[in-house]
């Protein structure tokens, strides 16, 4: 592909390296590694990027493995959207932890993979429980990958040996990793499972920054009452939008600090605006200020939001339901130990309380959740079962002859 350097990665300490890595920062070179990729049942993808001193991530680096080749392809020289034509492709793309790299593809080339493997998600049933990579390489396949390092500058050019080396590491195993992972899981009776999880995943909606409900990050908002809360909405739903659009971290244009304070009094002049505490006056010039201002006029005349958000409706379970809970959460606490399952795929509390709330969505209502675990809690709830304890003190559902 292009020339040696920075293309060439040196296998580190421990790690037996698929093939040399290359670099790719041409659309030629790009084409012929998707060309290559997408004639493969299976290819690995990870991302690197940034987003300390961005409102929307940057993409820093395209990690891409395949067979025994891998490339690393560089978004600051090429653009990566033809990366969309193998994500649509029929191949599966093997990922760990794909959330962000889910999102921040999308962004990138406007697409997300048709076919998704999660060994992080997969492992978990297993009983690994929100494995890291390094994790899974050392237990499933005895190696040890190179040492990251989390203040790495990946839109730094160019990348050192050591970069290269790791960014070329988190896809070379991956293949094999979900081989090992589906022989286990198919072993188990479990395949169905993860590839399940791995596709709720993969069609799991992109977050969406609604600027209306920005003012819930912020900790301090939350507990506001009245005039206080709208204000704060207002001004959290200005200070998005302008973030967005200047591609800046919220907190570079206005601080937690004083959102909070112009929330508690709330300013009606550009000079009460710039006594708030930790208010940069300079923010007020050019316009800044009156919109601002405006913002908080706008909170003023609203009705204040509700203290939780209206998605949230999975909690309105009948009252005498609640004790339920805990005591089914209990079980599916032991249930996760005794089948070696990350307790947190089986069900959340969340998902008990969707369940209970009558949710025809609730995930203990559809696939192997319905018939592991919701089965058990309508069992419990109609009184034909019960949970006691066995004699080694695990917690078990036994039947019960209703009086």
């Amino acid at each position: 592909m292009s020339s040696p350097a920075p293309n060439h990665v040196e296998p580190a300490a421990d790690w037996d390296v698929m093939s040399t890595a290359r670099w790719v920062d041409s659309p030629g070179d790009l084409t012929a590694v998707i060309d290559a990729a997408g004639a493969a049942d299976a290819y690995a993808v990870d991302t690197e990027f940034h987003r300390e001193r961005t409102y929307w991530p940057q993409l820093a680096l395209v990690q891409l493995g395949w067979d025994d080749q891998v490339a690393l392809i560089d978004p600051l020289r090429v653009d990566v959207a033809p990366l969309a034509g193998l994500l649509e492709g029929p191949g599966v793309t093997v990922m760990h932890a794909a959330s962000q790299d889910l999102e921040v593809l999308d962004l990138a080339c406007g697409k997300i993979p048709s076919r998704l493997f999660d060994t992080q998600l997969a492992a978990g049933f297993l009983g690994m429980s929100n494995a890291s990579l390094t994790t899974l390489v050392d237990r499933l396949l005895q190696l040890r990958l190179p040492k990251s390092d989390q203040l790495t500058d990946w839109l730094h050019r160019p990348l050192g040996e050591e970069q290269l080396s790791y960014a070329a590491a988190d896809v070379s195993h991956l293949l094999e990793l979900r081989r090992l992972l589906c022989e286990q899981l198919e072993a188990r009776g479990r395949l169905g499972w993860a590839e399940d999880e791995c596709e709720q995943l993969r069609t799991r909606p992109l977050p969406e920054r609604d600027p209306m409900q920005a003012w819930r990050r912020v900790k301090e908002a939350r507990a506001l009452r009245g005039r206080a809360r709208a204000v704060a909405q207002s001004v959290a739903a200005w200070r998005e939008k302008r973030a967005a659009r200047l591609d800046q971290p919220p907190r570079f244009i206005l601080s937690d600090l004083s959102l909070v304070g112009i929330a508690n009094r709330p300013p009606t002049t550009v000079e009460a605006l710039e006594r708030v505490r930790g208010f940069d006056a300079r923010a007020a010039r050019g316009g800044v200020g009156a919109e601002l201002l405006a913002a908080v006029q706008k909170g003023i005349d609203a009705v204040p939001p509700p203290s939780t958000s209206s998605s949230r409706t999975a909690t309105n379970i009948d009252g005498k339901l609640r004790p339920v809970v805990g005591l089914v959460s209990a079980w599916i606490g032991q249930l996760s130990r005794d089948l070696q399952v990350d307790a947190g795929l089986l069900a959340t509390r969340a998902d008990v309380e969707a369940f209970l709330a009558g949710d025809p969505d609730a995930r203990l209502r559809h696939g192997w959740r319905a018939e592991l675990v919701g089965e058990g809690i309508d069992r419990l709830r109609a009184g034909t079962a019960a949970l006691a304890f066995d004699p080694s003190g695990h917690l078990v559902l036994e039947p019960r002859d209703r009086p």
